[in-house]
């Protein structure tokens, strides 16, 4: 369905909360994710509910959504707590697809204190919480490792872009510790509000600094693989968290933070992602979109792509990109017609002045899960 543009109003308890939907007339917004949407706003203490232009829905509450309120709510997080895009730009010689993917490590398999890319993890400080169960690897669902040549849109210079760089593009997040802190709050009070804000928030940032650092360890085994020497990224925005600011909690579930950072806005392996300044204001909640979003759920993803394509066909993409991923019901959840248009999400960021692009990334390989299977010794812990 289509939904225009429009500011919404819920009243609950006499205390007046709003959702607006940033998203024009010609977006693809579904009706259920407007509706999960006026829940959150009716939640008690909730003030301004904000959908991006790629919101979908979500288990329980909007994906591509931020929500401010007076009460903390773990379940607007999700459980994927840290969960972010990370840009690192990194030199090679050439950049052929074909040769470059069969390069690409076992990203199933966590790093061990044998690897180099450790080294990340001792400048980092140790791995936050003491956790390091899965360090190392990218995760299933719409999580991706991409190598990604650029294109200049406007001032890419002052990230340190040019036409025709390369950079690593990673989207991963806090690999089953976000889950667990969700867990320990939903067998207790389900979808309801923290009974222990300071608790929650404790190990919240443990596992936003997690996953921040397991972009990091990912660029490093991949980067050191292609030949490339490890950088500091560029972009590093989690998009699944929750601040606390002057009026109560901000909670963000797929959206990313807006109020004058860089971000990535990811597209699929098949169209460009774009790197925006984002410049939104209260009424969008200080946040923009994280993605292009899901079109269809992974079951009609599956169904319709089976009778469309064929595995190899997804395996090359129609920008010429290679795709590494041996799990193929994968393959066609994350096809990119599975997705919204990523252009359509940008220009309704842009005509809302919520962001403007910076640059495009093309992508070269995306890497899902290895060709041939899990592989190799499991990381050992140090």
């Amino acid at each position: 369905m289509f939904w225009d543009h429009a500011a919404r109003f819920c009243t609950r308890k006499n205390v007046l909360s709003t959702v607006t939907v940033f998203a024009s007339s010609t977006s693809w917004i579904e009706s259920d994710a407007v509706d999960q949407c006026h829940h959150v706003a009716a939640l008690t203490g909730m003030r301004h509910v904000a959908g991006m232009p790629d919101l979908h829905p979500g288990k329980g509450a909007p994906i591509g959504a931020a929500m401010s309120s007076t009460v903390l709510y773990p379940h607007l997080v999700g459980s994927d707590i840290g969960c972010g895009i990370a840009v690192f730009p990194v030199k090679l010689k050439r950049a052929v697809p074909e040769q470059l993917a069969g390069r690409f490590p076992n990203l199933d398999v966590a790093v061990d204190d044998d690897d180099p890319a450790w080294d990340v993890v001792d400048e980092f400080g140790g791995p936050p919480g003491g956790w390091v169960e899965g360090l190392g690897t990218v995760g299933r669902g719409n999580h991706f490792v991409e190598l990604a040549r650029v294109e200049p849109v406007a001032d890419a210079s002052r990230l340190g872009l040019s036409a025709g760089d390369l950079v690593l593009i990673v989207h991963s997040g806090s690999r089953g510790h976000g889950e667990r802190i969700l867990r320990a709050h939903t067998e207790r009070l389900g979808a309801g509000p923290s009974d222990d804000p300071a608790g929650y928030l404790a190990a919240h940032d443990d596992a936003v600094r997690w996953g921040s650092l397991n972009r990091r360890v990912l660029a490093a085994r991949v980067a050191a693989a292609l030949g490339s020497p490890v950088t500091a990224p560029i972009v590093d925005q989690c998009h699944n968290l929750v601040e606390v600011t002057g009026e109560g909690y901000l909670h963000r579930k797929g959206a990313a933070p807006g109020n004058g950072c860089d971000v990535l806005i990811a597209g699929t392996r098949g169209t460009r992602s774009y790197i925006v300044a984002a410049h939104a204001g209260p009424e969008a909640n200080f946040s923009v979109a994280h993605g292009a979003g899901r079109k269809m759920s992974r079951a009609d993803a599956l169904r319709r792509g089976k009778a469309k394509h064929t595995v190899e066909e997804l395996r090359r993409t129609p920008v010429g990109s290679v795709v590494v991923c041996g799990d193929r019901q994968l393959l066609f959840e994350e096809a990119p017609t599975a997705y919204k248009r990523i252009e359509q999400v940008i220009a309704d960021l842009v005509d809302h002045g919520l962001a403007t692009p910076v640059a495009a990334t093309v992508p070269l390989v995306t890497y899902k899960t290895p060709d041939a299977g899990p592989s190799g010794k499991r990381g050992r812990r140090r």
